[in-house]
């Protein structure tokens, strides 16, 4: 049988009206000025931002809090080397053979193709992995068992969108990245058989001459329904 869960005192402060609108502004103006970069310099980034970014990524909520999550930080030039050749390997027989014409005129405004320098050039490169499922030992027997995970995928996706945010607002640039299939990232990760590699995230700061496709989002009255 399940123990009683433990609870304890929430720990929120209330804000005042003029306050809460002062912060929901500020974080929206900051995070409506985000793009996603595909220039980077190659100038080192505090290793310590990274990780507070993962930090706040890994307080996202999860499905039965199970946080079927793990942040790879890969720095190594010979392992961002072995990405990279994989990766547009992937993507060359992607934009060639595999996409239908109308995703590749999709992305025509967004000037992509199938090399991908910016792995490398990026000081680093975050790699999420989704747990498709749980590993414990059993107590009596010693052998390691499998458990479900609960909306992993919704969770993870949940926790890259705060981790996007959070190397945002740490001032740095950021790319998501889903070669396909990405299966080349366990094997070079050196990943254990129940994680899945989610997404590719290069991080670092934009290279001096970085551009940004002239986009726009939608508006607000396009995204949202009031009833």
């Amino acid at each position: 049988m399940p123990s009683n869960p433990v609870f304890e005192p929430l720990n929120f402060a209330r804000l005042g009206e003029t306050e809460q609108s002062r912060r929901s502004e500020e974080f929206a103006g900051r995070m409506l000025r985000r793009r996603s970069v595909r220039h980077f310099s190659r100038e080192p980034v505090p290793i310590g931002l990274i990780e507070n970014a993962i930090r706040v990524a890994g307080s996202a909520p999860s499905g039965a809090n199970q946080q079927p999550w793990t942040f790879v930080i890969v720095s190594d030039a010979g392992l961002k080397r072995k990405i990279r050749i994989a990766a547009e390997a992937e993507e060359k027989e992607s934009y060639q053979r595999r996409m239908s014409q109308e995703w590749l005129d999709a992305l025509t405004p967004l000037g992509t193709d199938w090399r991908k320098p910016h792995i490398e050039d990026a000081p680093y490169v975050i790699v999420v992995f989704r747990q498709a499922y749980g590993l414990r030992l059993d107590a009596n027997t010693g052998e390691e068992r499998r458990y479900r995970h609960y909306y992993s995928e919704e969770s993870v996706g949940i926790a890259v969108g705060f981790l996007l945010a959070a190397l945002h607002i740490s001032g740095l640039a950021a790319l998501t990245h889903t070669p396909s299939p990405m299966k080349f990232l366990s094997e070079i990760l050196d990943r254990p058989a129940n994680e899945r590699a989610f997404v590719l995230i290069p991080v670092g700061y934009p290279a001096a001459e970085a551009e940004a496709p002239a986009i726009r989002k939608k508006p607000l009255e396009d995204i949202m329904v009031r009833r």
